[in-house]
């Protein structure tokens, strides 16, 4: 197949506090766990369900890390866009082990914090990969439709 798409997309809570790390010429990566739920009723016993599943999410942009390192904590509601990367590695027993991440990069990443930096969630942050800016707007609650 000559075109092929590689986004994924996600709204969730983080986890727990994002991890920060540095790589060997300077650079920061962000790494984030996000939590996505799907809820129904079961058909057999008419009680509520629930199924959780954990998203480990890489950012490598330099804008979006200094979003998460300033205003993401345990917790935050997060809509994301990245793409999927499996990566090989060896563990410490000599086994290859493979770790499937979303990973925020270059021009095809963006972060939405839906919640408020105050969890007011009375305004909203956003940014894409391509560059630094930070935006923060109020959330005006009465939609007129």
């Amino acid at each position: 197949m000559a075109n092929s798409v590689n986004k994924v997309t996600l709204i969730g809570n983080v986890g727990r506090d994002p991890e920060i790390r540095s790589t060997q010429d300077g650079r920061e990566i962000a790494t984030i766990t996000l939590a996505t739920s799907d809820s129904w009723k079961d058909k057999s016993t008419g009680e509520r369900r629930e199924k959780t599943e954990w998203h480990k999410v890489v950012v490598f942009s330099e804008g979006l890390v200094n979003i998460i390192k300033n205003y993401v904590k345990k917790g935050s509601k997060l809509y994301i866009e990245g793409s999927l990367q499996t990566r090989k590695w060896v563990d410490n027993a000599g086994a290859e082990r493979y770790t499937t991440e979303v990973v925020l990069q270059n021009f095809n990443s963006s972060l939405l914090m839906l919640d408020g930096r105050n969890s007011g969630g009375d305004n909203f942050s956003s940014e894409n990969g391509s560059g630094s800016n930070f935006v923060a707007e109020e959330i005006d609650d009465e939609i007129p439709f």
